[in-house]
C-alpha cells in the first residue's frame, strides 16, 4: 500500500480510559503534526484506509479530519483528498527562548510572598483585626435603600458607567470626607474604585516606575508594601516612632524617593497619630523633592478621644497628597467600594488607567451607598458604631488587666478597630500567636509587619467586630495560652 494510503511509519499512543475514538486520532494526528513527523502539504489517507488501519469506523476518521480542518491543521482540495496545511502552526516548545527566562518571571515572584487571605467563617472570633461589626449593620435599611433605588434607576445605570465613579457618589464622597476629614476637594477630584487595594495598585502603576525608592513605614500594612513592590518600587523601610513615621530617617534612607506611603492618622500596626511636627516635615519633604505621598486613611473616624484628627491632605498646600479611603471598614467587607482623592494633575491619569483595568465599578452598588449616604444614614451608623466599638474595647482593656496582667499590657486604642498587646521581651510573639490560633482564636503576631526594625513582641487584637462576651472568652483563652508559654 503506497505511503499516502496508510499511515505504516506513524504510530499513535494508545486512548485513554474513555475517550472518545475520534478525539483520541484527532489529537494524534495534531501532535503528529505540530511536531514535523507529518510534514507539510503531505496528503492524509482516505477516510476509508484509516479507518482499517486503526480499526476504528469511518465516521470516527472524519471527525477526526472536520476537527483538524476547523482549525486549521489540515486542507482539503474537491476531487484531490485531505493534506496537512502547508503552513505548519509551531509548538511554542520548539522555539528557542530568547533572553532570560528568569527575568520574565519577576513579576510572578514578587507575588510569591503575597498571602491569598481566606474569607473568613460568618462568626466573628476574637481577635479578628479588620472586619466591623457585621451583625450589627442596618441591612434592612440597606435593603430598603437598595430595593427603592433598583425600582426607580434609569437605563443609563444599567449600561456603561463613568470610570471615575457614579457622579451623585463622588459628590457625596467630597462633601462627606470635607466635613468629617477636613479634605479639600470637589467631586472631580474623586475617583471611586474597588477597595483600598486597587486604589493602592493604581497609584503604583502611575507613578512608580522599577528601582524608584518609596518609604514605606516599618512596622506597616504589608499588603501596601507588596502593591508598591510588584510594579517594581524598591521599598524602604522607615522606622516609626510615637510621633509616627520619622521623616529624618527617610530622608537619609532614601532623600529622592518618588513617593511616601503613610497612615498619618491611625498608623498601621501600631495605632499612633503622626504629630503636627511630622506631617509638617513630610509635607515639605514632598514639596521639595517633588515626591507623592499616599494618605491612607482606612478607619481614622473611629476615635474615641476628642474629635477625628483632621487629615494630612487637609494641610497640603502642593497638591502633594494622595487621599485613599474606604467603605469596607465603615460597613461591610463585600462592599468593594473604596476612593481616591487626587490632586488636580492626577485626576485624568487616573481617570484612564481606572478605565483600562476594569472599566469602573459596578454603577447600581455605587447608586446605593450614594443614597445611604446622602440620606444621612452612613453619618448615623458611624457614629452609632463609634460608641460601640470604644465599649468593645473597654471590655478588651478591663478583661486583660484582670487576666493577662503581667503577661500582656493592652494599650487603649485612640482610634480604630484594633489595639496592641504589648508581651514581655522574653515572649516570642509568633509563637504565642500560634499557639492562640490552634485554641480557636484570630490572632497576630505584631512581628509579622515588622520588615526591617524590630519591635518590642506584640499581639495586634480586633475587638470592633467582635460581641462583648466573645471578647471575654478570648480573653481567658489567651491567658492559657500565654501561661503555657512562660
Amino acid at each position: 500500500m503506497a505511503k499516502t494510503d496508510s499511515f505504516e511509519d506513524l504510530t499513535l499512543a494508545s486512548p485513554g480510559a474513555g475517550m472518545d475514538l475520534w478525539r483520541w486520532l484527532y489529537e494524534g494526528l495534531r501532535e503528529a503534526i505540530l511536531d514535523g513527523r507529518l510534514k507539510p502539504g503531505r496528503k492524509l489517507p482516505s477516510s476509508r484506509n484509516l479507518a482499517a488501519q486503526y480499526g476504528v469506523s469511518r465516521g470516527t476518521v472524519t471527525m477526526a479530519f472536520e476537527q483538524l480542518l476547523a482549525e486549521g491543521y489540515a486542507s482539503s482540495k474537491v476531487g484531490a483528498g485531505t493534506f496537512v496545511s502547508a503552513q505548519r502552526p509551531v509548538l511554542h516548545r520548539k522555539v528557542k527562548a530568547v533572553g532570560d527566562r528568569s527575568q520574565r518571571l519577576k513579576a510572578t515572584q514578587r507575588l510569591s510572598e503575597v498571602e491569598v487571605l481566606p474569607a473568613p467563617k460568618l462568626a466573628a472570633r476574637a481577635f479578628r483585626a479588620f472586619e466591623p461589626a457585621i451583625d450589627l449593620f442596618p441591612t434592612q435599611l440597606w435593603a430598603r435603600t437598595a430595593a427603592r433605588v433598583l425600582r426607580n434607576a434609569p437605563r443609563s445605570l444599567y449600561g456603561h458607567g463613568d470610570a471615575a465613579g457614579y457622579a451623585p457618589l463622588r459628590r457625596a464622597i467630597a462633601e462627606y470626607v470635607g466635613q468629617s476629614r477636613g479634605v479639600h476637594c470637589c467631586a472631580e477630584q474623586v475617583l471611586v474604585c474597588s477597595g483600598t487595594q486597587q486604589a493602592l495598585d493604581l497609584v503604583a502603576r502611575l507613578l512608580v516606575e522599577p528601582g524608584d525608592a518609596v518609604w514605606m513605614e516599618d512596622p506597616g500594612y504589608s499588603m501596601a508594601r507588596h502593591a508598591l513592590m510588584n510594579h517594581g518600587a524598591r521599598v524602604v523601610p522607615v522606622p516609626v516612632d510615637e510621633e509616627g513615621l520619622i521623616v529624618t530617617c527617610g530622608v537619609s534612607l532614601a532623600p529622592r524617593a518618588k513617593l511616601a506611603y503613610v497612615s498619618p492618622a491611625n498608623q498601621f500596626p501600631l495605632g499612633v497619630t503622626m504629630s503636627a511636627d511630622r506631617r509638617m516635615e513630610l509635607l515639605h519633604w514632598a514639596r521639595q523633592s517633588s515626591a507623592w505621598i499616599i494618605e491612607d486613611d482606612y478607619d481614622a473616624e473611629y476615635r474615641y478621644f476628642g474629635h477625628p484628627v483632621a487629615s494630612l491632605q487637609s494641610l497640603d498646600k502642593c497638591g502633594s497628597v494622595i487621599y485613599v479611603g474606604t467603605f469596607t471598614k465603615m460597613l461591610f467587607n463585600a462592599l468593594r467600594l473604596g476612593f481616591l482623592v487626587l490632586p488636580d494633575q492626577l485626576v485624568e491619569p487616573f481617570e484612564k488607567a481606572r478605565s483600562l483595568v476594569d472599566r469602573h465599578s459596578p454603577t447600581l452598588d455605587q447608586a446605593i451607598l450614594a443614597e445611604f449616604i446622602s440620606e444621612g444614614h452612613f453619618g448615623r451608623h458611624v457614629r452609632k458604631m463609634r460608641q460601640i466599638y470604644s465599649e468593645r474595647m473597654e471590655v478588651l482593656k478591663e478583661a486583660a488587666d484582670r487576666e493577662l496582667a503581667g503577661l500582656l499590657d493592652v494599650v487603649p486604642a485612640a482610634a480604630g478597630m484594633k489595639t496592641i498587646g504589648w508581651l514581655e521581651r522574653r515572649f516570642d510573639d509568633r509563637e504565642i500567636a500560634r499557639g492562640a490560633v490552634k485554641e480557636g482564636l484570630e490572632v497576630l503576631a505584631l512581628s509579622s509587619f515588622c520588615f526591617e526594625y524590630r519591635q518590642k513582641p506584640g499581639l495586634i487584637l480586633g475587638f470592633a467586630g467582635i460581641a462583648e462576651q466573645e471578647i471575654r472568652r478570648g480573653v481567658q483563652i489567651l491567658a492559657r495560652v500565654l501561661a503555657a508559654a512562660t
